[in-house]
């Protein structure tokens, strides 16, 4: 492995420590970042090109293999972030630019480290790729669906704007990562290894102009948007994880959706925050960058250390 593999996984590895680090640099000292915050959707599509590289027609065998088992993923993700955004917004009076933001980041599709927490977790990976390559693809068309019918409520959307931005910053770079790989595969898989130093790169600096450019709101409501995003998160996992039980899906695959259903591509969010609305409406989905890959760390190492000791016992 070259220097620049065991960089790029050691990032990778610590990706949550890096978001972290970025979020204080970005709050203490904003005047280095809040200047690149035109540049927030190149960072964003960056990633999706990375991830349009990576892409292969394996990840998409399972949705034929399997689509029902996908369809209850994706249906479940688009269901029940959206809906839990809702209700925490109208159940805690959330001011109508955080109750936005947090319905913004609860609308996107699945995040990028969702697919890691299920294979720490011991997890069906397979249909969790699946369900976050579909979410991502259809995101153009439920992401703004969505924002429009429950963020509504308390400002105008402009849904033609969101779908617009979505194509330009997630499905073109994606698209655009797949025939260059196609054209040029040799570089395109000797460049997989650099991948999660340059996406890690691109999210933190994305929650890092974010921060900065939010701070003095972060300081009067960081604490509020803070516990939304951990009861949001939380619940998404439980809700998630009920969700494939209620189908009557193995342990595994409960895993999977568990993490696909919790993990948003908050990202996405920010970046449609800061083009659509105000700073503050960007928050949420910085600090849920932050805190998702947190929660989902620690969640996965959870579930890998009850499996080996299942595994133990069933030796015994």
């Amino acid at each position: 492995m070259n220097a620049v593999a065991r960089v790029s996984s050691f990032v990778g590895r610590t990706f949550s420590l890096w978001v972290i680090l970025f979020a204080c640099l970005g709050f203490f000292y904003p005047a280095v970042f809040i200047p690149l915050k035109g540049y927030i959707s190149v960072f964003l599509g960056i990633v999706m090109f990375g991830m349009g590289l990576t892409l292969s027609s394996a990840d998409f065998r399972e949705v034929f293999r399997r689509p029902l088992e996908v369809l209850i993923g994706v249906v479940g993700h688009y269901i029940i972030m959206p809906l839990l955004a809702y209700v925490l917004a109208i159940v805690l009076k959330l001011p109508p630019e955080i109750a936005v933001g947090v319905i913004l980041v609860g609308c996107c599709p699945s995040g990028t480290s969702s697919n890691v927490m299920a294979l720490l977790a011991k997890g069906d990976v397979a249909l969790g790729v699946s369900i976050a390559s579909v979410s991502t693809l259809i995101a153009p068309l439920a992401t703004p669906a969505l924002i429009s019918l429950l963020a509504g409520r308390w400002m105008p959307i402009d849904g033609g704007a969101l779908i617009k931005d979505i194509l330009m910053v997630v499905i073109f770079p994606i698209i655009l990562g797949v025939i260059v790989k196609s054209l040029f595969r040799k570089q395109a898989e000797a460049s997989v290894t650099a991948l999660p130093l340059v996406s890690t790169l691109a999210i933190v600096i994305i929650v890092a102009i974010v921060v900065g450019g939010s701070k003095a709101k972060i300081v009067e409501s960081g604490l509020l948007i803070f516990a939304v995003v951990i009861l949001h998160n939380g619940l998404g996992y439980l809700l998630g994880y009920l969700f494939a039980k209620l189908f009557r899906m193995n342990l595994s695959k409960r895993k999977a959706i568990l993490f696909e259903t919790g993990m948003q591509n908050s990202g996405l969010g920010a970046t449609l925050a800061s083009a659509h609305f105000s700073p503050i409406a960007a928050v949420p989905s910085a600090i849920f960058s932050v805190w998702h890959n947190i929660s989902g760390s620690l969640l996965a190492t959870w579930f890998a250390r009850r499996a080996e000791k299942e595994d133990l016992k069933l030796d015994h």
